[in-house]
């Protein structure tokens, strides 16, 4: 493991993109004990200051653990997909709110990949994944409930039908689709949307769900991605009207 300590790249960087790399291509690998700070210090030819800075930005990544103790030290770590979400979430959210990715594209993405998961789920849902959908939808049908809480039961409701799915793999990819596209949809949406029509739509997909009818759940979520897109173009198209108008 080498850096370029002429780059004026932050040396802490390098040096975990240095270890990252060598995990991924398994020159270290799990449970391997890192060398000792003193060592990579010495490795790297940095102060302990960097390389302790480099070890943060890999334990944040999940990529090591830290032990203390006569046997303490840093261990690569074996990573679990739920420990990958919320940096999945955080980038995917970064990615939207910066307008590099348009809602459109957003969108299409979100459903075409959550219907992939219809027959699966279909299949493979639980009593559990059904009791948390229908949950939600009572939920989302309570008076007065919040836009807030609305948004965050329209993630619950999509989540436990993408979990239903029983693969991990979908789950995580899915985690940035459902948790980060769905509430910057629904700030987009939420004035011009029927809660009675997704409303609708969701006990139609619970009810597809449990009586695993997989042709029936993927039409579902098609009209509710249209339903989606539609809401979008007209309230964005509406504000692009009052911007001229100004």
């Amino acid at each position: 493991m080498k850096i370029n300590t002429n780059d004026p790249a932050d040396l802490s960087a390098q040096i975990a993109k240095a270890i990252r790399d060598a995990i991924i291509a398994g020159q270290l690998i799990i449970d391997e004990r890192l060398p000792s700070e003193q060592e990579l210090a010495e490795q790297f030819q940095v102060s302990r200051p960097t390389v302790r800075e480099a070890l943060k930005r890999l334990a944040a990544q999940s990529l090591i653990r830290t032990q203390r103790g006569a046997f303490g030290g840093a261990f690569v770590n074996r990573i679990q997909y739920q420990d990958a979400y919320s940096q999945h979430v955080t980038t995917s959210t970064l990615l939207l709110s910066m307008n590099d990715v348009s809602f459109d594209v957003a969108c299409e993405a979100r459903f075409a990949m959550e219907r992939a998961c219809a027959p699966m789920a279909c299949a493979r849902r639980t009593a559990d994944h059904l009791a948390t959908m229908r949950a939600e939808i009572h939920r989302q049908s309570q008076p007065g409930l919040s836009d807030e809480s609305w948004c965050a039961s329209d993630v619950t409701f999509h989540r436990a039908f993408v979990d239903a799915a029983g693969n991990p793999v979908m789950s995580y990819q899915l985690a940035g689709a459902v948790e980060a596209m769905q509430p910057l949809m629904n700030m987009i949406t939420f004035t011009a949307r029927s809660r009675e029509k997704i409303i609708d739509l969701h006990g139609r997909i619970a009810d597809a769900v449990e009586t695993q009818s997989p042709d029936t759940c993927d039409q579902l979520l098609d009209e509710l991605a249209t339903y989606t897109a539609e809401l979008a173009a007209n309230v964005l198209t509406a504000r692009a009207n009052r911007d001229a108008e100004r």
